[in-house]
């Protein structure tokens, strides 16, 4: 109306309110978003190489750093529970706390197998390599949130001496902690804390989120494949929901939502909203349309 009037100073006004709308906007829609109970947990992530060797093991390490860089843009708090590093190079498995509002909403969208394409480091011949790591994300529960029972008797435990560092005590003690949660096939490891204690209540964390996890996934299953989702699990071909493409060309592509950012470098350091909010706006819709009744 004010272009229409030729209004230069309403035209103004209008420009100078649009920051605010759009931010409002965008508010509103995370929130519809990130609506579930769960949401606005904690999150646990756990990170573990898969095929491609010590590429694999080193792309697992850069995934990692991708999220606690994420991390730290966002103000969110870490804290390492599990960590091992590769024989040559990389980490063989991680698992870190991430504390912050929303920080299993953001992250559960990280769930499943990434792959790399790049030039191998690691290769004389400086051949293409593609190598995939596998990223869980639990959320970190109160009390009353899910209704997760673990029965002692489903409860295989084992403790050993951890690996790493961690000085003397650590590593002369059998201080770390393996659960194998019988029924479901689970496995959670906790060596961080130099108290078993600690690391048993934990490992308890870890493998409650996980179980929560998995039966929110089995709720979401009928759904999923109702709108052409995928329940592949194995970390190999076939089975990514995000590439990473450094050669020949650059590009991160969201399998899921379809969405692709051509600046792999900065992705890798961290800068995951776009992506993040990608695949939660789709999800979002998906869920709206299905609730929608029949006209």
């Amino acid at each position: 109306m004010a272009a229409a009037d030729n209004d230069e100073s309403l035209m103004a006004e209008v420009e100078g309110q649009l920051p605010a709308l759009v931010a409002g906007v965008r508010k509103l829609e995370l929130m519809r978003m990130l609506s579930g109970p769960e949401d606005k947990s904690d999150a646990i992530v756990s990170i573990h190489p898969g095929m491609g060797g010590v590429d694999a093991q080193d792309f697992a390490e850069i995934l990692m750093r991708m999220y606690l860089r994420w991390c730290e843009r966002k103000g969110f708090k870490t804290e390492i529970l599990e960590h091992q590093p590769g024989d040559q190079a990389g980490i063989k498995d991680v698992s870190f706390t991430v504390t912050g509002p929303n920080a299993y909403g953001f992250l559960r969208s990280e769930n499943g197998v990434h792959r790399l394409i790049r030039i191998s480091p690691f290769d004389a011949n400086a051949r293409r390599q593609t190598s995939f790591a596998a990223v869980f994300v639990v959320p970190d529960l109160d009390d009353d949130i899910g209704d997760i029972e673990i029965r002692t008797e489903d409860l295989k435990v084992d403790t050993y001496r951890a690996s790493g560092a961690g000085g003397q005590h650590v590593n002369k003690t059998e201080s770390a902690v393996r659960f194998t949660h019988l029924p479901s096939g689970i496995v959670v490891t906790c060596q961080q804390e130099r108290s078993q204690h600690k690391n048993r209540a934990l490992a308890m964390k870890m493998l409650r989120g996980r179980l929560y996890e998995k039966a929110r996934q089995e709720k979401e299953a009928a759904f999923e494949s109702a709108y052409g989702g995928s329940n592949k699990s194995d970390i190999d071909m076939g089975s990514q929901i995000r590439s990473y493409t450094m050669s020949p060309y650059t590009l991160v592509k969201d399998e899921r939502s379809e969405h692709k950012v051509t600046q792999v470098d900065k992705v890798l350091d961290g800068d995951l909203d776009e992506l993040i909010e990608a695949y939660l706006l789709m999800k979002a819709n998906r869920k709206a349309a299905a609730e929608k009744p029949a006209s």
